[in-house]
C-alpha cells in the first residue's frame, strides 16, 4: 500500500472497512449483518459461505454468487482474522467480530 509523506497509508483500514460496508449494503438492500465463514454446508472441503441477516434477525435468502462474493470480499478485507471460526461483519459500524463473541454480548 502507498504511503503519504507522514508514513501514513493512503488508505486506512477503517476507510476500506466503511467502504465495504457501504458496497455490501448497496448490493444487499436491508442486510444488517453477514457472518463468514469457510465452512458451507454444501461442500465437503472449506468453501466461503455467508447468512445474511436484517436488522429483525431474520435470514434472508440470497443466490449463490451474492453470498460467495460477499464473503470473499469480507476474507480479503480481514486477512488477518481467525478464519477457523465464524466472523460477523455488522455493516452498520463496518466492525468485524467472532460470532461466539458476538453472541456472548447479546446475553445469549
Amino acid at each position: 500500500m502507498l504511503a503519504m509523506p507522514s508514513g501514513t497509508p493512503a488508505c486506512p483500514d477503517a476507510d476500506r472497512q466503511h467502504r465495504l460496508a457501504a458496497q455490501l449494503a448497496d448490493m444487499i438492500p436491508g442486510a444488517a449483518t453477514i457472518r463468514v465463514s469457510l465452512n458451507d454446508p454444501k461442500q465437503v472441503w472449506p468453501h466461503p459461505h455467508a447468512i445474511i441477516k436484517d436488522d429483525a434477525g431474520k435470514t434472508m435468502e440470497l443466490g449463490r454468487t451474492t453470498s460467495r462474493v460477499a464473503a470473499r470480499w469480507i476474507l480479503r478485507v480481514w486477512p488477518e482474522a481467525d478464519w477457523t471460526r465464524p466472523q460477523i461483519f455488522d455493516l452498520a459500524d463496518a466492525t468485524l467480530n467472532r460470532s461466539d463473541l458476538a453472541a456472548a454480548g447479546r446475553g445469549r
